[in-house]
C-alpha cells in the first residue's frame, strides 16, 4: 500500500468498491415522504360524530314507525308518529313543560342538598382516617341500597310531598358523588403534589391549583352518576307513588296516562324524560367538562 491506495484495484480509500451482485438504484426523495390523501365527501361526513349518532337514530326511528304500522296496535306500541303528535300536543298545551319543571324544580333541589352532604364527607375524610373509615363504612352499606326503598319510610317520615322524595334524592346522590370525589382526591399523584409544595403553594392556593384539577375528573364522574341515579330515583318515586297528590311531575303524568291507556302520551313523557337527559349531559356536563377537564389538560 502507497500513497493511500490499494495495489489491486488501484482504488482511493473511502471510495466503494462496485460489486456485481449488489444493484443500486437512484430514486428521488418524494417517492419515500409522506403522501397526503384528500379525503373523500362520505370520509368528512364519517368523521363527524354527531352525524354518525343522527344517523343511528334515524334507522331506529324507521325501525320504530315500521313495527309500529306493522304491529298496528297503538296500546302496545303507538308509532312514532303518534309519540311525536302526542309530544308536540303536550308542548303546546304547555302540560309537558308544566310537569318538566315540577321535577326539575325537585330534582334540583335534592341533587344540591345530596352534594353539600357529600362535599362534607369528602373533606371529613380527607382530613382525618376516621372521617375515611366512616365514609368508606357508609358508602358500603348505603351505596349498594335502592333509593326507591326508601320511600316507604320517607312517606312515614315526611309524609305525602315533596320532601319525601327530596329525601330520596339525597340519597342516591350523596354516596356516589362522596366515593368518586374522595377517590379523586386520594388518588393524586405524590409527584404532582411535591410539585405544588415546590413552587410554595399552600392552602387555597394549593388545593385550587393542584388538588382540585387532578381530581376533578372523578369528581365530574361523581356528579354525573349522582344526576343520573337522581334522575332515575325521582321518575321512578312519581310513578310509583305519585307522592305529590296528583300534581307531580313527569312520573306522575306516565301514570296518570297509563291508567286512561293513552300510550301515545305515555311514549311522549318518556321521551320527554330522554330529551331532558340528554340536555343535561351535553349542555351542562360537556360543557363543564370542556372548559375544566380537557382545558386543563387532564383528558384529551
Amino acid at each position: 500500500m502507497s500513497d493511500g491506495t490499494l495495489n489491486s484495484g488501484h482504488v482511493s480509500l473511502g471510495v466503494p468498491v462496485p460489486r456485481d451482485e449488489i444493484v443500486r438504484q437512484e430514486a428521488e426523495a418524494k417517492q419515500f415522504s409522506v403522501v397526503e390523501k384528500p379525503l373523500s365527501g362520505f370520509e368528512k361526513l364519517y368523521n363527524q360524530g354527531w352525524l354518525r349518532k343522527l344517523f343511528i337514530l334515524l334507522v331506529l326511528a324507521l325501525i320504530w314507525e315500521g313495527y309500529g304500522r306493522a304491529l298496528n296496535n297503538s296500546l302496545l306500541l303507538p308509532t312514532l308518529s303518534a309519540t311525536f303528535e302526542a309530544f308536540f300536543k303536550g308542548m303546546l298545551s304547555g302540560e309537558l313543560l308544566h310537569r318538566s319543571w315540577a321535577s326539575i324544580h325537585v330534582l334540583l333541589i335534592g341533587y344540591a342538598a345530596g352534594v353539600v352532604l357529600a362535599g362534607l364527607l369528602t373533606a371529613l375524610a380527607i382530613s382525618s382516617r376516621i372521617g375515611t373509615d366512616f365514609l368508606e363504612t357508609m358508602t358500603s352499606m348505603l351505596n349498594p341500597l335502592p333509593a326507591i326503598a326508601l320511600l316507604p319510610l320517607a312517606l312515614i317520615w315526611f309524609g305525602l310531598g315533596t320532601g319525601s322524595i327530596v329525601f330520596v334524592l339525597i340519597h342516591s346522590v350523596t354516596w356516589s358523588v362522596a366515593l368518586n370525589t374522595h377517590s379523586g382526591f386520594s388518588s393524586v399523584s405524590t409527584t404532582l403534589k411535591m410539585v405544588g409544595r415546590n413552587y410554595g403553594l399552600r392552602g387555597p392556593a394549593y388545593i385550587t391549583k393542584i388538588l382540585m384539577p387532578a381530581a376533578f375528573p372523578s369528581i365530574l364522574t361523581g356528579l354525573k352518576i349522582g344526576w343520573a341515579f337522581a334522575w332515575r330515583t325521582l321518575i321512578a318515586a312519581e310513578l310509583v307513588f305519585g307522592v305529590s297528590s296528583g300534581s307531580g311531575g313527569l312520573g306522575w303524568f306516565i301514570y296518570e296516562n297509563k291508567n286512561l291507556l293513552d300510550i301515545a302520551n305515555v311514549f311522549a313523557g318518556l321521551l320527554t324524560v330522554i330529551l331532558i337527559g340528554l340536555a343535561i349531559e351535553n349542555l351542562i356536563f360537556r360543557v363543564i367538562e370542556r372548559h375544566t377537564v380537557q382545558r386543563w389538560g387532564m383528558q384529551s
